[in-house]
């Protein structure tokens, strides 16, 4: 499973997700979604700024696990 860590970096730099929202210019709805790891997909574009925000690199955003195959 691939998850995305905003939460914990945002945790981690004392910012809030209501500061992060703010600066992401974008629907509360999908961004919601998108810090809670409720989607599918991210555009390259919002990585980008993720990334240009909390002043960290594309793989500092995401936490692999890999699943157990039964």
């Amino acid at each position: 499973m691939i998850r995305l860590r905003v939460l914990e970096i945002l945790a981690q730099k004392g910012r809030s997700k209501y500061w992060l929202y703010k600066q992401m210019n974008m629907s509360y709805q999908n961004f919601n979604r998108m810090v809670n790891n409720q989607t599918q997909s991210i555009k390259y574009t919002n990585l980008a700024l993720l990334c240009e925000i909390l002043e960290c690199r594309p793989s500092d955003l995401f936490d692999y696990r890999p699943e157990e195959r039964g």
